[in-house]
This record gives structure tokens, sequence and C-alpha cells, in this order.
């Protein structure tokens, strides 16, 4: 009789122990269908925090200039990056706010600050302005018009706070003037966008050109023509993880000429939102490990129970001619056999339990969103089947072994 013949007519006679292995299948199954969902939900969820938070690298230095950070911006290494380029402009027939607060009697009118254009307005020269941390951080928000980016580098536009827009009762679209601080250069501007910031006005006088509603954003290159000169306070690097810090900051060394910098890597968010998925990843990854072990050895435990049970009717087979390597396989039909019925009905369940997990797990750290919709994909339910068939054939064949020092006649004998 053919092997696998035997194999299912075995399983149908040994109802009980078939309904054992089914159910030890069933929840290894269910156990490592919801480590590859588990698993594949939080690589997806680490891949879009790091492709939306990054890591913030601000470099400072005397050799910093728009020609330097534009060469380190262009490293594969960096994803985006912002030079904040400074300078206290005049308005040309446009009026800045003031502050509420009275001047204090030993502000001198002939302060440096003063000659510094400290009655007009504080002119931001950036490439990005959603790089901002107001912006990033949802604090400011573009309430008219759009954001300043990367592709307006050419352009004269500018972004304006909107109360000092409804001062001056402007719009996006219309256009302003801007003078350097020694009143020489004059350029025109035109407003792409206006930004809110909700934060108060300072509690003591300041200077109008620190005043919140007076930061005009434009790009760094026309700040640079308005004759603020060419070296940005600081520069900020976006890239996706805290291992490419030390390579950059390498890169940065070449570019720059040495050490006379300040590099500082600011990963907070990036650890809050990021680690705790990795966390939970690499729970699922060592649950898949402890999971097909565990389930090799409980089934190669049974097999091997069943062989010795079974050691009359192997004998018998033995004895008429059949091959040890047939029991062998007859044995891994009746195991394997159970591996699709069970995939099948923890397909079913694994998807709430790997979410249950997942939200558990997360539960426990701070700062992280919940997982994303878990979905079953056609590879997860073949990994699944892979992992069960691995264990199927551990589980049988390394039992089996003791099948090929098995003697027809010392089994008949022993019987008799």
């Amino acid at each position: 009789m053919n092997f696998v013949k035997r194999a299912a007519l075995s399983l149908l006679a040994r109802r009980a122990k078939t309904a054992l292995l089914l159910g030890i299948f069933l929840v290894i199954c269910t156990l490592l269908l919801g480590g590859f969902l588990l698993q594949g939900a939080t690589s997806g969820q680490e891949a879009e925090a790091q492709r939306r938070i990054g890591v913030d690298v601000t470099v400072r230095g005397d050799k910093l200039t728009l020609a330097t950070v534009a060469a380190l911006g262009s490293s594969p290494l960096v994803e985006r990056y912002n030079p904040l380029l400074r300078g206290a402009a005049k308005p040309s027939g446009l009026t800045p706010l003031t502050s509420d607060v009275p001047k204090p009697d030993d502000a001198k009118p002939d302060d440096a600050t003063e000659d510094e254009g400290q009655d007009g307005l504080m002119l931001n020269g950036i490439r990005d302005s959603e790089m901002l941390l107001d912006f990033a951080s949802g604090r400011s928000r573009i309430v008219a018009g759009r954001a300043l980016t990367e592709k307006d580098a050419g352009r004269r536009v500018v972004l304006l706070e909107r109360r000092l827009a409804d001062k001056n009762e402007l719009k996006a679209g219309d256009t302003v003037g801007l003078r350097s601080s020694d009143g020489r250069r004059t350029e025109t501007f035109e407003i792409i966008g206006l930004y809110e910031d909700p934060r108060p006005d300072p509690s003591q006088w300041v200077a109008p050109s620190e005043l919140i509603a007076n930061q005009v954003y434009a790009p760094a290159p026309a700040v640079s023509a308005l004759g603020f000169g060419t070296k940005p306070s600081t520069a900020v690097f976006k890239i996706g993880s805290p291992e490419r810090a030390e390579r950059l900051h390498a890169e940065a060394a070449r570019v720059l000429g040495g050490d006379g910098f300040r590099f500082d890597v600011n990963d907070k968010a990036f650890r809050d939102q990021v680690l705790p998925l990795r966390r939970v990843g690499a729970f699922a990854g060592s649950l898949l490990w402890l999971i097909a072990l565990s389930g090799a050895v409980i089934l190669g435990l049974i097999v091997l129970l069943t062989i010795k049970e079974r050691r009359d009717e192997l004998g018998m087979l033995l004895a008429l001619g059949e091959k040890k390597w047939k029991l062998i396989g007859q044995h891994t039909v009746e195991v394997t056999a159970l591996l699709l019925p069970a995939l099948a009905v923890a397909a079913l369940g694994a998807q709430s339990f790997a979410e249950e997990a997942g939200e558990t797990l997360l539960a426990r750290e701070e700062h992280t969103a919940s997982l994303p919709e878990m979905r079953m994909e056609a590879a997860d339910l073949g990994g699944v089947a892979g992992i069960g068939l691995g264990i199927s054939l551990v589980a049988t064949v390394v039992p089996g072994v003791g099948i090929l020092r098995l003697h027809p006649r010392s089994i008949l004998t022993d019987t008799e």
C-alpha cells in the first residue's frame, strides 16, 4: 500500500492524536502568523517614522557659508537641509509692529542694535520653511498661500506673519519692498504665503525686529543678495537615522576643512517614535524563533512517542518488505497534512492577536503612536507555511532516525 494512503488511514484511525496534533499546529501557526504581521507592521511604521521625523543635525562654525552648506546638503546622507541667514532689514512702504510695552528710559537710541535696523524687520534667509522647528511641530502654520520650499531658491519671495500682513492690509500675491540695513539697496519681494504664530509678544520691551510678528522668511540667496553676506549662523540637516550622524560628521569635517565647527545631533523625536517600534519588532522576531524551536521540540516528542507505540506496526511493515525511508515519509506526511487546515484557521485569528499584542507592547512606551492597520499578505502566509513545513520535517525526520535502527525480527520476537 502506498505510504501516503497509509498516512491518511492512520490519521482517520487515530482521531484523538490527530486532533491533538492539529491543535498544536493551530497554536503554532497562529503565533507565527501574528509574529509576522506584528513584525511587518512595525517595520512599515518605523520606515514611515524615519521618513517623517528623521534626525536633525545642527552645524555651526565660522567656515559655514551658503556654498559649504549646499555642498554638505548634497551628500547622499542628507535628506533635507536648511541654512539660516539672518539680518535686520528696513521695510520700504511697510510698517512693522511695535511692542505694546513702553520703551525703558535707559535704552539709548544710538545703541548698536539701533544702527543694525532694530526699528525694522528680522529677515530670515532659509531654504525650506517646513524644516523650521515651529512649523515642523505645528506651532506655526500657513494660513494663506503656501510654504517656502527649495524650489524658491532663485526667486524673491517672502513669508509674512498674519498680524504684520493685517496691519499693512497685505495678502498672498502682493509685493513688498525690503531694504538692506544700511539703506543702500532695495528689492521687491512677492508674498507667497502668510503664516500664524500663536505665541504672545514678550512681557518686556524688545526692538521691533525681535517681535514674533516681524519675523519675515525668504530664500537664503535672496537675503544674501540684499547685502546680508553669505555666512549663515546655523545650518540644519535632516538625516534618516542616528547611525548616519557619525558619517555626516566626517563629511562635514572634509567640507569645512577640519574640526572648527560645532556639530549637534538632536534625535530625541526619532528615539521617542522609532526605538519603541524597534523593540516591538525585535520582540516579534524573537517570538518567531522561540515558537519555531518550541513547536519543533513538542511535535518531535509526540512523534517519538508515536513511533514507540507503533513498533508492532512498523515491524510488520518491515517484515513485508517496506523500505525504512517510506516509514519515515509516512510520519512526515501525517504531520504535514495537518499544516494546511491549521494555517487556514490561524489566518482568521492571527490578525486580532497581533493587533492586541502590538498595542499592549506599545502602550508601555511613551510618545509612540498606535500601530497602523495590519494587512495579511501572501508572503506572510508563505513564510508561516515554510516554517511549519520545516518544523514538520525536523519533528519527524529527527525522531525517525530511530526507525533506521529497527529490525523486524527483533520487533516480532519482542512481541511474542
